[in-house]
């Protein structure tokens, strides 16, 4: 899954930090207007609690591109999956 969006893009310096909990990379936002920083480490977690991984892509002025791979599901075999039943 891709959600791609044009919208200011995020600085190189803060890319690594993006799933650190409670990092907000926009210096401006403060939790009373909005965001808690939490977003991205609890999507982070709930990707790799199924065995997929997740990147972000981004470039100053021409948006964000995140990118999700999660694992194909055998059907015939739920119990390959992590959780699976």
């Amino acid at each position: 899954m891709r959600v791609v969006d044009t919208g200011s893009g995020i600085a190189s310096e803060d890319l690594p930090h993006l799933f650190d909990r409670f990092y907000r990379a926009d210096r401006a936002r403060v939790r009373s207007s909005g965001g808690s920083g939490l977003g991205l480490a609890i999507v982070q977690w709930i990707v790799n609690a199924h065995g997929g991984r997740i990147g972000i892509e981004s470039r100053l002025g021409s948006g964000s591109t995140v990118t999700v791979w999660l694992p194909s599901v055998d059907a015939t075999h739920p119990g390959t999956v992590p959780g699976g039943r």
